[in-house]
């Protein structure tokens, strides 16, 4: 925990709240300053409350380089418990849903490498993946860091699973690419 609380700050103030859920206007990473872009609810058929996610990005980046070689941030709180072999599973569709078969080739390691940092969540958990250019993605669950996967390929990929052309949920996208 000592080594979160020295690589993330958060405002005092919180910038949004969505089902009863608060996200901090900005956070810093090692000092990259992140500001908050958008946030939205995945809902599943329509009534089920899913999670709520936050999409932060560097000072100066706008919402259309969000899968360029920028800082980004995506927090995400879960309503239900999910095992982690569902994230894994999800995450490894997602990519392929959204890269060609050649890049999905070249990034079978580091999403094997990312997919053994999930564990399992409960109601009220939040992950937030962490990507700095020339550092890599971070995965931290609750604010304790699990781990992190290099190269901005596989970054991309991965946060195209929620804001790409083909993400799992085009309305969440659209909410969290909303600026302001």
């Amino acid at each position: 925990m000592a080594l979160t609380v020295a690589c993330f700050s958060a405002a005092t103030l919180h910038a949004a709240e969505i089902e009863g859920v608060a996200f901090a206007d900005r956070y810093e990473w090692q000092g990259t300053q992140l500001r908050l872009n958008g946030v939205g609810l995945l809902r599943y058929r329509i009534v089920i409350k899913g999670y709520v996610a936050a999409l932060y990005l560097g000072e100066q980046v706008a919402a259309d380089q969000v899968l360029d070689r920028v800082p980004r941030r995506l927090e995400i709180e879960y309503f239900w418990s999910i095992p982690a072999d569902a994230f894994s599973e999800a995450m490894f569709e997602g990519i392929a849903r959204n890269v060609d078969a050649k890049t999905l080739r070249r990034l079978r390691e580091p999403m094997q490498r990312f997919s053994a940092l999930y564990e399992d969540v409960e109601p009220g958990d939040r992950y937030a993946l962490t990507y700095i250019p020339g550092v890599g993605t971070e995965l931290a669950l609750n604010g304790e860091r699990k781990g992190m996967v290099e190269g901005n390929e596989f970054s991309a990929a991965l946060f195209s699973i929620w804001l790409g052309e083909r993400a799992f949920d085009a309305a969440l996208r659209e909410r969290l690419l909303a600026e302001g």
